[in-house]
């Protein structure tokens, strides 16, 4: 009877260092749970950019508007009928 009780004594000792301390037990389960997890968060962010690159280009193609607004932005373009002026801060004291 002893014997019995010693193996299943070793067995379920066998058994818990699987489950707790192997290298594919709980603590490899959690790891890529978090894996998921911060993937799940990159996958959101680059859906939300998508989703606004999408409808920057759906506003390129349908409306003049954001091309005027982009030309204006990064090109530095004006109208004919327009003036431009540019405003000059004095250097402050250093």
């Amino acid at each position: 009877m002893r014997t019995v009780l010693a193996l299943l004594g070793l067995t379920l000792a066998y058994l818990l260092y699987q489950y707790w301390l192997a290298d594919d037990g709980v603590r490899e389960v959690w790891r890529l749970q978090q894996a998921v997890t911060a993937q799940r968060d990159i996958n959101d962010q680059l859906h939300e950019r998508n989703r606004e690159l999408e409808a920057e280009v759906v506003d390129l193609k349908q409306g003049r508007d954001a091309i005027e607004e982009r030309a204006r932005a990064e090109l530095g373009m004006k109208r004919s009928n327009e003036t431009f002026y540019q405003v000059v801060e004095p250097p402050g004291p250093d």
